[in-house]
């Protein structure tokens, strides 16, 4: 358990002093962001604090990354808002219940794997994206309840307040690394504002944090299939953006930190996490990018962190509500914008010149898409698709024959590239059957049959050479193509001829 936990193991060199201070910042940062995707989804802000609670103590004792931070979300906040508003809490504390349950069966069924498929631009757009909608979600603290701009000297504390606190988070490190400039910056900020009796914004202007330990609740709704048919496209939705925004943000934190994570064991820690979430009076949520990548410029890298601030924000909740509220949010704020200011791929703008131009679209598709859209998944699936593509179209463009004939009068076709449906038609342009001799042999020494398409493609250049009584020889088929071969024989008739000097050899 001690190895499983990392919280008491030497080897790991743990900062306790680190982990401790980085969790009562993340702690501090988690309120107003709960709060606020709690109102995104229309529901009150305890579901909001709930779900950070329970989301960020169950992933940080079993997740498969130490570190990142899991909470409340905004991509879940935006999945959930229309039921919220059709009908209600009760079917929203089902749906992420079904939702953990989808990807705790992700996580056992090992399908973590499949973010080896999401390409570096993708990752790209959908950091820079996420930057810029902190950035953004930021600058309604510069307004009144009413959507109106602050102005005079209302604006001016606020601003100066902001630059203050990130002035600090920015400062600081050069000088000593004792405290971490996040928190040390917002007890700066508290201090000034509380010494001068400023008047400006505070966390309870938004909203109370006062609660008790979150309430088991099983969900009070009917349990019919008509019930199911509501909540399952809801939570299949929650679940896949909850798993790519976290298994993408473990990606980062893995290169942030240098070490590997384990995304499929994070997958049922998420399952696990939205299971209790929806069991404890939570909104549910996902692993959180803004608040992980406070965590790791703290220092913290182990799963202390990530257990004190949520045992911090449930103190905060029952016992420290009064004194919390009393936070100004423009310390909050100016924490934040620096949050995205570091999120930001900027390296990425560098490289525009030097990066193909097919993945200088894909990273602004994405980013685009996140920004515009706030769909996440959608964002990452559209950058993958582009990407697949572009792929299949360049490899489709490689497919290529280097041809000769031997002193026996053979023609050999010596097949370069990868055959599948996309080159398929450049693969059957190689070949001259009218023209060619009556012998010829094809090598697939430096090709491999992919698919469907390319075994369709052999069957039919085969057929064509029959068709005016010439033979053709397959050679070089590896173990995986003459599988495929045989595994179509029920399908298609695939014509491999084979003589005495001519074998198909097997890799």
């Amino acid at each position: 358990m001690k190895k499983y936990l990392n919280l008491f193991d030497f080897s790991q060199k743990v900062n306790y002093r680190t982990e401790i201070l980085s969790g009562l910042t993340v702690a501090l940062a988690l309120v107003p962001e709960a709060i606020a995707f709690a109102f995104i989804a229309g529901l009150s802000p305890l579901t909001g604090l709930y779900a950070a609670f329970v989301m960020g103590l169950v992933t940080s004792i079993l997740g498969g990354r130490p570190g990142m931070i899991s909470g409340a979300t905004g991509a879940v906040a935006v999945v959930i808002v229309t039921l919220a508003q059709q009908y209600g809490v009760e079917y929203v504390f089902a749906t992420v219940i079904l939702a953990g349950i989808l990807q705790m069966l992700a996580g056992v069924l090992r399908l973590g794997k499949l973010m080896r498929l999401v390409p570096h631009p993708v990752i790209f757009g959908f950091v820079n994206g996420l930057a810029v909608i902190i950035f953004m979600s930021q600058m309604s603290q510069f307004k009144t309840v009413d959507g109106e701009w602050l102005s005079g000297s209302t604006l001016y504390i606020f601003l100066g307040l902001v630059l203050l606190t990130m002035v600090v988070i920015w400062g600081l490190p050069k000088l000593t690394k004792v405290i971490p400039a996040s928190l040390a910056a917002i007890l700066l900020v508290f201090g000034i504002v509380f010494f001068f009796g400023l008047d400006t914004r505070t966390i309870g202007d938004i909203a109370s944090i006062q609660g008790t330990f979150p309430p088991f609740h099983i969900p009070d709704l009917p349990f019919t299939w008509e019930t199911l048919q509501i909540i399952f496209p809801f939570a299949a939705i929650m679940a896949g953006v909850g798993l790519i925004e976290s298994l993408l943000t473990l990606n980062i934190v893995d290169e942030i930190t240098e070490t590997r994570g384990r995304g499929n064991k994070e997958a049922v820690a998420q399952g696990t996490a939205n299971i209790l979430s929806g069991f404890f009076s939570g909104m549910g949520g996902c692993a959180m990018i803004g608040q992980s990548l406070i965590n790791t410029s703290n220092g913290a890298r182990a799963r202390l962190s990530g257990i004190f601030a949520a045992l911090m924000l449930l103190v905060f909740i029952m016992f420290g509500s009064s004194l919390i509220e009393k936070v100004p949010m423009a310390a909050l704020t100016g924490l934040m914008i620096m949050v995205a200011l570091g999120t930001f791929e900027w390296a990425s703008l560098k490289t525009f010149r030097r990066m193909p131009k097919s993945d200088v679209l894909v990273m602004v598709l994405v980013t685009l898409v996140t920004v515009f859209l706030h769909n996440l998944a959608l964002a990452v699936l559209v950058g993958v698709i582009i990407s697949a593509l572009v792929f299949a179209w360049d490899n489709a463009k490689r497919i290529r024959a280097r041809k000769s004939i031997d002193d026996e009068g053979v023609k050999h076709y010596e097949i370069y590239g990868p055959l599948f449906f996309g080159s398929t038609t450049l693969f059957a342009e190689k070949f001259d059957v009218l023209n060619d001799p009556e012998e010829v042999v094809i090598d697939f020494a430096e090709s491999r049959l992919v698919d469907m398409s390319a075994i369709e493609a052999v069957n039919k250049i085969t057929e064509r050479y029959r068709k005016v009584g010439k033979k053709v020889h397959l050679k070089h088929l590896s173990r995986d193509c003459r599988r495929l071969l045989a595994n179509a024989d029920d399908i298609i008739e695939v014509n491999v001829l084979e003589d005495p000097t001519y074998k198909v050899v097997v890799d």
